[in-house]
C-alpha cells in the first residue's frame, strides 16, 4: 500500500473525477456510504448522532452521512460551523439535501452558544475538517474541539480527526485536536498516522476503499509504503527437493557477555528459525555449553575471554553476520567491533550494544559496509543520529542518517520504519503491544541475520524480517493475549507466521 501527501491524494480524486469518470459529488456520496456502512455495522439504532460539519469536503461528507443515516431511522442533528460564506460546490449540494430530506435537525454554529449539549451515550461524527490543514486551529472551530473533546462521547472522525495535519504536525498545537476513538480514512492511511504521539488522537483507524482510479494510483510516485502480505509473500524463496544445508548460507551471530546470555539464546533460536542452513554462535569462552544446551542445532565459536567479545572467527566461511545483542561497551568490546567493521563483511547486521558503541565512536559509522542493516529502538537511534522534538522531524533524520551513511535503518516499535539508501520508507503494519517485551528485538536480530544469510538481499532480508516479527507476534497474542506473550513465543510462532503467508499466496 502506497502512502500519499495530502496534496497527491487530491490530485488522485481530481484524476479519478475525470477518468473514471464520476462527479464530485458522486464521489462524495461513494465515501458517505463507507462512513455509513461502518457505523451501521458499529452503532445500535436508536443512538443520538451529532454530526459536525465544516464548509468544506470533510464537512460535505459529513453532511451526506447524516442524510443516509437518518434514512436508516438514526435521530441525528447536524451541527455546521458558520464562518458567514455562502456554501460551494458539493458541499453546498448535500446541505441542500439535507434541508429537502427534513430528516435531519441542522444548527449553524456561528457562536459558541450554538455547541450543542453532549452526553456520554451520544456518538459524535467529526467532519469538521479534512486532513489538508496546515495551521492549527483557532477561534470558534478550536472551542468546538474543545467541547467535543470534553463530551465523553464515542468520536468517529472522518478520514482524519479535525485539526491533525496529514504529514507535518510540528508547528501544529495537538490540544487543539479532536480525540477520535475511531479514524476512518479513505483510500490510504496519512503519514501522520504511523506517529505515537498522534495514536490518542486518532483511535482504531481503519482503511475504507472508496474506488479511486488504479492508473493514478500507480502513476503517483511517493517514496512511502506499508509493508503488506501481498507485497511479502512473493519475496519468500521456494525450495527445490534436492537443496541441503550448504544452499542456505552459513550465519555468524556475536552475541552475550558473562552474566547476559539470554540475548544470544534468544537471538539464535530465531535465526535457526529463519530457514538458515548453519549458524555460528560467537560467545565468550566460559558460555559455550549455554549455547550447546539451549541451541543444540548451532555450533559454537568461543571468544578468548571469558567476559565478553574480544575477537571473532575468520569471516571467509560465513554469509552474513550480525553482532550486538548484549555484548557490552567494554573497550576490549569497542576495539573487536572496529576490527569487524574494518573487514566489510558483505552483509551484517547490527543491534545494540554495537549501536551502542557507534553512538560512542560515530567516527566509525564511515566504515559501515554498503546496506549494512541498523535495528535501533528509538533511543538507540537517538544516541546515534541525534534527538528529534516530534515523530516526523525524527522521521527525516532517520531518511537522512540512511542515506549518508548508506544503509538500512530498521526503527523499531509500534509501525516499525524501515528506511533505505535512496529514500524509500516502509511502515510495517504487523505486530502488536504484547511485544513490548524483554528479548524481542533480539528475536529480530536473529530473524533478519538469517535471512540476511541465506540469498535474500540486505533490502529483502529488512522487509521480510520485520513483517514476519511482528506477524508472529500477532499469532502469539491470539494464543496468549498481550500480558503473557514472551519473547520465546515469538520463536515459537516464527513457523507459523511463514506458513500464513506461504498458505495465502501459495
Amino acid at each position: 500500500m502506497k502512502i500519499f501527501t495530502t496534496r497527491q491524494i487530491a490530485g488522485i480524486d481530481r484524476y479519478t473525477i475525470q477518468h473514471e469518470p464520476v462527479s464530485d459529488i458522486d464521489l462524495m456520496e461513494r465515501a458517505a456510504g463507507q462512513i455509513v456502512d461502518w457505523l451501521v455495522h458499529h452503532i445500535p439504532v436508536g443512538r443520538k448522532l451529532l454530526v459536525f460539519a465544516g464548509p468544506g469536503n470533510n464537512g460535505g461528507d459529513a453532511m451526506a452521512v447524516a442524510r443516509m443515516m437518518a434514512i436508516r431511522n438514526y435521530p441525528c442533528g447536524l451541527f455546521l460551523l458558520d464562518f458567514g460564506k455562502e456554501l460551494k460546490g458539493s458541499p453546498a449540494i448535500n446541505f441542500g439535501r439535507l434541508e429537502e430530506q427534513k430528516k435531519v435537525a441542522i444548527t449553524r454554529m456561528t457562536s459558541v452558544a450554538d455547541l450543542p449539549e453532549m452526553r456520554s451515550d451520544d456518538v459524535v461524527v467529526d467532519g469538521l475538517f479534512g486532513s489538508g490543514l496546515t495551521r492549527p486551529l483557532d477561534g470558534l472551530a478550536e472551542k468546538a474541539v474543545a467541547a467535543i473533546n470534553a463530551s465523553g462521547a464515542l468520536v468517529v472522525a472522518i478520514d482524519i480527526p479535525s485539526g491533525l495535519f496529514g504529514e507535518d504536525n510540528s508547528s501544529n498545537l495537538l490540544s487543539g485536536v479532536v480525540r477520535a476513538g475511531h479514524t476512518l480514512t479513505f483510500q490510504f492511511p496519512k503519514l501522520s498516522f504511523f506517529f505515537p504521539e498522534h495514536e490518542p488522537l486518532l483511535g482504531q483507524w481503519e482503511v475504507l476503499p472508496i474506488g479511486l482510479h488504479p492508473e493514478a494510483i500507480a502513476s503517483a510516485e511517493t517514496p512511502y509504503s506499508c509493508l503488506n502480505p501481498g507485497l511479502i509473500a512473493p519475496k519468500l524463496a521456494r525450495r527445490s527437493k534436492f537443496v541441503h544445508k550448504g544452499n542456505f548460507g552459513h550465519a555468524l551471530l556475536i552475541a552475550g557477555s558473562r552474566c547476559t546470555m539470554g540475548a544470544a539464546v534468544l537471538a539464535s533460536k530465531a535465526c535457526l528459525r529463519s530457514g538458515v542452513g548453519l549458524l555460528t554462535t560467537h560467545v565468550p569462552n566460559p558460555a559455550v555449553p549455554v549455547i550447546h544446551v539451549a541451541v543444540p542445532e548451532a555450533m559454537c565459536s568461543a571468544d578468548a575471554s571469558d567476559l565478553m567479545f574480544t575477537e571473532f572467527p575468520p569471516l571467509a566461511t560465513f554469509t552474513a553476520v550480525g553482532v550486538g545483542p548484549a555484548i557490552g561497551m567494554k573497550p576490549n568490546s569497542q576495539r573487536a567491533l572496529h576490527d569487524l567493521l574494518e573487514k566489510r563483511p558483505e552483509k551484517i547486521v547490527l543491534d545494540a550494544d554495537a549501536l551502542n558503541i557507534l553512538s560512542c565512536r560515530p567516527e566509525w559509522l564511515s566504515l559501515l559496509p554498503e546496506n549494512a542493516i541498523l535495528t535501533p529502538h528509538p533511543k538507540e537511534f537517538e544516541r546515534l543520529a541525534g534527538a528529534s522534538p516530534d515523530s516526523w522531524s525524527r522521521l527525516q533524520l532517520q531518511i537522512r542518517f540512511s542515506r549518508t551513511y548508506n544503509v538500512i535503518v530498521v526503527l523499531k516499535g509500534a509501525y516499525t520504519c524501515i528506511t533505505f539508501p535512496r529514500g524509500a520508507v516502509f511502515f510495517n503494519t504487523t505486530g502488536n503491544p504484547g511485544m513490548a517485551t524483554a528479548g524481542s528485538g533480539d528475536v529480530l536480530t536473529g530473524l533478519v541475520l538469517g535471512l540476511l544469510a541465506q540469498a535474500y538481499s540486505p533490502a529483502d532480508a529488512a522487509l521480510i524480517g520485520v513483517y514476519v516479527h511482528g506477524l508472529a507476534g500477532d499469532l502469539a497474542a491470539r494464543e496468549t493475549g498481550y500480558e503473557a506473550l514472551t519473547s520465546g513465543d515469538l520463536i515459537r510462532f516464527l513457523g507459523k507466521a511463514f506458513l500464513h503467508l506461504t498458505n495465502q499466496y501459495p
